[in-house]
Formats: structure tokens, C-alpha cells, sequence
């Protein structure tokens, strides 16, 4: 079955360059979301859910009564100008698609299109998902697991773009394949005085500095050299002036880790570090850590599944084995409900083009990638549906 000779390519990239030109942040997609529901709507007997505000999910029924799969687009996009010149460049100032998930969320519409195409062979039903947030916390992957509607999912699929992959290619592995992925916000108190008298104060600027130095030491010395931790502090905020000892800093970062006891571990130290320097100071601080996004785990059964469709779908798309990546994925709640499987699919620049990563303002993605996109989403579903 030649899945990829059904992907109406001239439709997807209508639908991906309307959504590229429209972008909103998590939790505001909106507009984006009637959009998608929209066309959705053209589809007859296909039924429209909208768990949330900003989020869609469409539910196609096949023939034959049978499974329930789930696959999952992102639709939010960051706060981020465009800065890559596209004649459907954003038009909303501030805000791009700068992760790919307009590209996401149009080859999903495009599987629902073959699909559709051929739900009477079906024997079951597909949950196409097109979630809000997933770039901010808490994330709409755990608000639409909540809902309920998509509790008799048997299998979840999902796919992201990456241009620093080739058009062609695929990228998928079982086990873990991101990060947890958290975030802390330490706020230090000291007391603010004349620059000309630091000794009358206790200068927060200072104590801050040496935090965000003692907590770069954590992994180094403090995790083992077999598992793979990363602390980075993005952010760190104090003083006005020239001449005033500042009164107050933040300090703000991130934590990835693949391991709950390396994760346990790193929060500890953060605290008694911040908490033992303050003190040595004469501060005082305030150390808020959040966990965000479980380790995204790719089970087997579904990671064979993928790989059958490929295979039968795309022949000659090359599947390689995935890197694990340090960045957080909220697809990970979709495991709460059934085993799950994220790829990665190639939509590097063309040779000689230049390449700019996922967050860029001249993020790009090779259009090419779109059908074999479009495809192995439908094909995904087919498998199952299929293949009891």
C-alpha cells in the first residue's frame, strides 16, 4: 500500500503555511485551533472534541469496529520574531513557529485526509490530537490525559521535525529518549546599601554570582560520569544602578536529567548549596524547583509498530537509531494511558543551505520532509488498525 502517493502534498503545505503565519504561544492558540477544527469540519462523519480551550481532538471511526490509536500533533508555537524572511513569515509581532509544530500539526491533517480516504477498511477508530502547550509547563499533554477522551486509546504516536537531520531520514529508539526537564527559581534577600560602603550592606549581587558559579559545579562533581545530567542557569537579575548595592537578585535554570535518583540528587544540592552560601553572606533565599516533563520513554511494542508501517509505507525512508535528547517532551503523559512512540523526522536544509536549530528566529525546515511526514503518521495508524 503506497501511503505516500495519497498525501495531498499541495493541501499540507497550505495548511502549514496558514499556521506558520499565525503562530500563538501556549495556552492562547486560539485562532490556531479554530483553524485546525475548521478543516476538520470538512471531513464528514468525523467528530469534533474540544477537551480544552485551545486544543482539538477529531475522532475518525473506521468500518469495523476495533482499536483506538492515538497521534498526536503539538500546535503552540514561542515568543520568539521571525527572522528567517519567508514570504508566509509570522504576521503576529513577537511570536513564531520556531520548533516546527505548525509542520507538526499540518502533516496530521494530512493523514487524516488519506484516512479518511479509506475509513470503511478501517477496523477501528484514529484520535487525531492536536495539543496545545506543549512548550510550557504544566503542558497540555496532562490536561488532555485528564480529560478522559482519550482513555481507550490502546497506542500513542507522535512526530517532530529536526533540521539538524536530513530530509529521508528517521530517527527512533526504544527506552528513554528525553529528559526530565525542570526548572528552579532562587530568589536571594540581602540588604541593599551606598556602592561606597558595601560593608554597611550585604551585596546580593555577589552571593549571586557565587551561586550560579557553585551550582555549575554540580554535575561535574556530584553526578556520575555515566549518567547524563545538565544544569544551566539562564538567568540571573539584580541591581539598578552603578552606585547602589543591590537588595535582591533571582537567579533562574533548568535541570535535565534521565534518572529519578540523579533528579533527587541535583534538587538536594541546589538547596544546600544556595541555602550554605546565603548563610556564609548573611543572606537569606528563597529556592522554588519544579519538576516538569517525565523522560520520555518509547516502549517496544510500539516502537516495533512504527517500524513495520515505515517500512510497508515508506520503503525507502532510512530509519536510524535516535539520540537521546536533553530536551523535554510533554508526549511523555500520554504514557499514563498506553505504551507510546515519538520519532523524529529529517527536515534538515537542503545541501549547501544553512541550518539553524529548533527555538532559532531563523529556525527552517526543508518542506520536502512532508509527505513521508504526512504518511507515517497514517501508516502508524493503519498498522494498528490492521494488524490486531
Amino acid at each position: 500500500m503506497n501511503i505516500l502517493e495519497k498525501v495531498d502534498v499541495a493541501k499540507v503545505l497550505e495548511w502549514r503555511r496558514h499556521i506558520h503565519m499565525y503562530p500563538e504561544v501556549a495556552y492562547d492558540e486560539h485562532e490556531t485551533a479554530a483553524y485546525i477544527a475548521g478543516v476538520i469540519g470538512g471531513y464528514a462523519g468525523v467528530e469534533i472534541l474540544r477537551p480544552t480551550a485551545t486544543s482539538v481532538v477529531a475522532v475518525l471511526r473506521g468500518g469495523k469496529p476495533g482499536r483506538v490509536v492515538g497521534l498526536r500533533a503539538d500546535i503552540d508555537a514561542l515568543p520568539v520574531t521571525e527572522e528567517t524572511g519567508l514570504p508566509f513569515a509570522s504576521r503576529n509581532a513577537g511570536v513564531m513557529h520556531a520548533c516546527g509544530h505548525d509542520c507538526h500539526a499540518a502533516m496530521l491533517l494530512g493523514a487524516l485526509d488519506v484516512l479518511h480516504g479509506m475509513r470503511d477498511e478501517l477496523c477501528g477508530s484514529v484520535k487525531f490530537i492536536f495539543q496545545h502547550a506543549e512548550e510550557m509547563l504544566p503542558g497540555g499533554a496532562c490536561e488532555l490525559v485528564a480529560s478522559g477522551v482519550l482513555a481507550d486509546c490502546e497506542m500513542f504516536f507522535a512526530e517532530h521535525v529536526f533540521p539538524s537531520a536530513p530530509v529521508g531520514h528517521v530517527g527512533v529508539s526504544e527506552g528513554a529518549i528525553s529528559a526530565n526537564s525542570d526548572r528552579f527559581t532562587i530568589k536571594i534577600q540581602g540588604k541593599g546599601c551606598h556602592a561606597a560602603m558595601p560593608y554597611e550592606g550585604i551585596d546580593t549581587l555577589l552571593v549571586a554570582c557565587e551561586v550560579v558559579q557553585s551550582l555549575n559545579f554540580i554535575v561535574s562533581r556530584n553526578v556520575a560520569a555515566k549518567d547524563r545530567a545538565v544544569l544551566t542557569v539562564g538567568a540571573l537579575n539584580s541591581g539598578t544602578s552603578f552606585n547602589i548595592v543591590p537588595d535582591t537578585a533571582e537567579i533562574k535554570g533548568t535541570v535535565r536529567t534521565f534518572d529519578i535518583a540523579v533528579q533527587d540528587n541535583i534538587e538536594a544540592r541546589i538547596s544546600q548549596i544556595t541555602q550554605g552560601i546565603c548563610a556564609a553572606y548573611g543572606a537569606t533565599c528563597e529556592i522554588d524547583y519544579e519538576r516538569g516533563y517525565d523522560s520520555m520513554v518509547n516502549d517496544k511494542v510500539a516502537v516495533d509498530t512504527f517500524k513495520r508501517a515505515a517500512q510497508k509505507a515508506t520503503p525507502d525512508i532510512i530509519v536510524d537509531p535516535m539520540t537521546p535528547m536533553m530536551g523535554g517532551e510533554d508526549f511523555s503523559a500520554y504514557r499514563e494511558i498506553a505504551p507510546i512512540c515519538f520519532v523524529e523526522i529529517g527536515a534538515g536544509p537542503p545541501a549547501g543551505g544553512e541550518y539553524f536549530a529548533n527555538h532559532h528566529p531563523k529556525f527552517f525546515i526543508d518542506e520536502a520532509a512532508f509527505p513521508a511526514g504526512a504518511a507515517l503518521y497514517a501508516a502508524f495508524a493503519i498498522e494498528v488498525l490492521l494488524n490486531e
